[in-house]
């Protein structure tokens, strides 16, 4: 399944969730995922399965002082 992440092209085997693909990025800590221009809350990153051509755009929370 073909999608766009942060611009860039990415391919994945299989359909799957927003959860599944930040464990495929390797990524930690907290995010804010958009899907197709709309906000995911937390509390679908399990449920929403991702598209084929969806765009996602993921941020990461970086803190600092």
């Amino acid at each position: 399944m073909d999608l766009i992440i942060n611009g860039k092209p990415y391919s994945v085997a299989e359909v799957c969730s927003i959860e599944e693909l930040i464990r495929l990025l390797r990524l930690d800590g907290k995010f804010a995922v958009e899907v197709n221009q709309t906000i995911v809350p937390l509390s679908q990153y399990k449920s929403l399965m991702l598209q084929q051509n969806d765009n996602i755009e993921i941020v990461q929370a970086i803190g600092g002082g």
